[in-house]
């Protein structure tokens, strides 16, 4: 293995980079829905580089049958305003599409109907299905002319097993991230991840996958689980100096017990 050399530039996950390519995708959508379109579907990866979703929140989009599927995928806990990120993500992909200027026409466009689809993976308990809803943002409740309803699903080895089954490259997934967590109860991240990615290849597990990303996929996990486990020192909202001060440490490699120790360090008094 390489030497882990994080990136804060990068914004794709191990999840993008997997499902990021159509077949992939393609089976996914059919594992998550329950369709069955066959492997020769035309489906057209649209996801938008250097978008809204940053940090652990990572994003695959496509277009199929007219659909316009948006995924997120997500390393530690669910954020109750991802409806609000996938209207505003949303609207970027619409754009995209009409290119702003056929909007003036008079003749209706068509646009492919959206569909959002959460895929969590996280530590935290989680039920295997929830929705989570724009208008429960809105600070007037009662009807409205505007809604948006995410699908979240658990995918965490054990839950929501029938999607994994429909899903071998899913199901390859859900053992890596539970080989590289199991492995973080008795080892540095670093170590975790690098035995997990050589056991899942010697088990025939995303080998072609871990094969040609191994760096990629070391460096992006260490640089997503750091940060998780960063966060859990903070007390309030970090300031947007802090953020980018916790991001300089993951980019020179500091582990989460550096980081940990150097914010604690911060918030005790001075001694005289």
């Amino acid at each position: 293995m390489t030497e882990i050399q994080p990136n804060r530039n990068h914004k794709a996950s191990v999840f993008s980079l997997l499902f990021g390519e159509p077949p992939a995708a393609l089976e996914l959508y059919n594992a998550v829905t329950g369709q069955n379109y066959p492997p020769d579907t035309k489906i057209e990866i649209v996801t938008l580089s250097n978008a809204l979703f940053k940090g652990q929140l990572n994003d695959v989009a496509f277009v199929v049958d007219d659909r316009l599927v948006v995924l997120i995928e997500h390393q530690s806990s669910i954020n109750d305003n991802i409806p609000l990120r996938m209207l505003m993500y949303l609207g970027r992909e619409y754009e995209r599409i009409t290119k702003g200027k056929d909007l003036y026409r008079e003749k209706l466009i068509k646009i492919p109907t959206p569909e959002f689809i959460v895929l969590y993976n996280g530590r935290d308990e989680f039920p295997d299905f929830k929705e989570l809803r724009l208008s429960d943002a809105f600070k007037t409740k009662g009807s409205s002319n505007l809604e948006l309803v995410a699908s979240v699903y658990n995918i965490n080895k054990g839950r929501n097993a029938e999607i994994a089954n429909k899903s071998p490259v899913l199901n390859g997934y859900n053992e890596f991230i539970a080989e590289v967590n199991k492995n973080r109860k008795t080892m540095e991240l670093s170590e975790a991840i690098e035995a997990a990615i050589k056991s899942c290849m010697k088990r025939n597990i995303l080998v072609y996958f871990l094969e040609k990303y191994a760096s990629e996929v070391l460096n992006m996990l260490f640089t997503e689980w750091n940060w998780d486990d960063a966060k859990e020192v903070w007390q309030e909202e970090a300031s947007e100096k802090r953020d980018s001060e916790i991001l300089d440490l993951i980019e020179k490699g500091y582990t989460s017990a550096d980081i940990k120790k150097h914010l604690l360090k911060q918030t005790q008094p001075a001694t005289a």
